[in-house]
């Protein structure tokens, strides 16, 4: 199949843009292309469209559900309990509404950790966007505990190939509060002989750093480097109470970091110290953590949220830029999800979005970039494509309607469970 966008703004110039197959064929102008769809760009413009490095899709089952209270009292008296009554086809009809949520916000990727695996995938397969998915690793120190989530890991490892090339498998042991020091190296041997990516809450409160420190002798960063677990393959999230003896660590060892400063506000878990790691050049992203967190999905908030926390954190507002804030929740993503995508290129995976430049969020337009992150939200996206196919036109996505009412009965079910 192919596509061509017509006489669209691209990096501050009118352009023709043809898609063919799942890539950039060709940027210009393209007067003689043929195309099977076409799609006339004017009063937009063509941008990379957003990843969403760190969250829990099917979460959107429990927005708005526990809020205003301390991270521990929040997961261990609401969050865990609610969750252990999660069915498979709950955790399919959250993750499915989470993807329309994201789809309508221009964001095509997202990396999750999540119960009920299955689920979660097979709704990302049915939206068509992509994403790199982990199952919810704990074990609590229980060996029976650990034996089970380790048979997980390698059942859902093998069944993962079964999957679109959209679809990717990483490991995510949640915490090193949740999970044991056996686990996390049988966790970081296993990445290492399959090459696969490590996805785990990091240094996300004063608390988990105090205990980590009673328990281990030294910051959760020092304790992971000490394991082995610290690679270029491992995503640390959150990373909000760090040394710099542990931002010259993460640094060092290649990790990237994933900054949900939305999350991190609401729950009163600190702020990021966005200045420290990108000066010592870590690779930062950005995401939304779950709905009953956060409680949207909407990246064009989250980066202006980076951008302003950063600036007030460093008492410097010339730090944080728009465009950086953009790469954090494109380019920067895709790098740490080795994935080709994040920029308009010829060659690269055609995932974008066409923003409406008539949108009173985005007039007028001194300096496009500025807008989008400090202005606009997702409802300035008109149209979004992932692996060259639309999933969104006009602000229509196929099946929206069903998939609301669906989320809705299985609400209702879980509530009155």
């Amino acid at each position: 199949m192919e596509i061509l966008i017509s006489n669209v703004l691209h990096e501050g110039r009118m352009v023709d843009v043809l898609i063919r197959g799942n890539r950039f064929a060709a940027i210009g102008s393209l007067s003689d292309a043929q195309a099977s769809i076409h799609i006339d760009g004017s009063g937009k413009a063509i941008l990379p469209s957003l990843m969403n490095g760190h969250g829990h899709a099917a979460m959107t089952l429990l927005r708005g559900y526990a809020d205003d209270m301390p991270l521990e009292t929040w997961l261990q008296k609401h969050i865990w309990p609610i969750e252990a009554k999660l069915s498979e086809d709950d955790v399919y009809w959250g993750a499915k509404f989470a993807c329309l949520e994201m789809i309508k916000t221009g964001t095509t990727f997202f990396a999750d950790m999540y119960w009920h695996f299955p689920g979660t995938a097979r709704a990302v397969e049915e939206m068509g966007m992509r994403a790199t998915l982990s199952a919810a690793f704990f074990d609590f120190g229980d060996r029976i505990k650990a034996r089970e989530a380790r048979a997980q890991v390698k059942k859902l490892h093998a069944a993962s190939s079964s999957y679109s090339d959209r679809i990717r498998f990483m490991l995510g042991p949640h915490s090193i509060y949740t999970v044991s020091r056996d686990s996390l190296c049988w966790a970081a041997g296993y990445a290492r002989d399959h090459d696969l990516l490590i996805h785990m809450h990091l240094s996300e409160t004063q608390t988990e750093v105090e205990n980590c420190i009673k328990e281990h002798g030294k910051p959760p960063v020092e304790y992971l480097d000490e394991i082995g677990l610290l690679s270029p393959r491992f995503i640390g999230c959150h990373c909000v109470w760090l040394t710099d003896k542990e931002a010259d660590l993460l640094a060092a060892r290649g990790v990237h970091v994933v900054h949900n400063p939305v999350s991190n506000m609401k729950l009163s878990s600190g702020a990021f110290r966005y200045d420290v790691l990108a000066r010592k050049g870590v690779n930062i992203g950005l995401g939304t953590d779950g709905c009953a967190s956060n409680n949207n999905l909407d990246m064009f908030e989250e980066m202006k949220m980076a951008a302003l926390l950063a600036k007030l954190q460093s008492n410097d507002p010339t730090i944080l830029r728009a465009p950086e804030a953009f790469s954090m929740a494109t380019v920067n993503a895709a790098a740490m999800y080795r994935l080709e995508c994040g920029e308009i290129r010829e060659g690269m995976l055609a995932d974008c979005m066409l923003v409406d430049l008539d949108h009173p969020q985005l007039v007028p337009n001194h300096n496009l970039m500025s807008n989008l992150v400090y202005s606009a939200g997702g409802d300035c996206v008109d149209t979004v494509i992932c692996d060259g196919r639309i999933l969104m036109q006009h602000r229509l996505v196929p099946g929206e309607q069903e998939i609301r009412d669906g989320f809705r009965d299985c609400v209702a079910r879980l509530v009155r469970n």
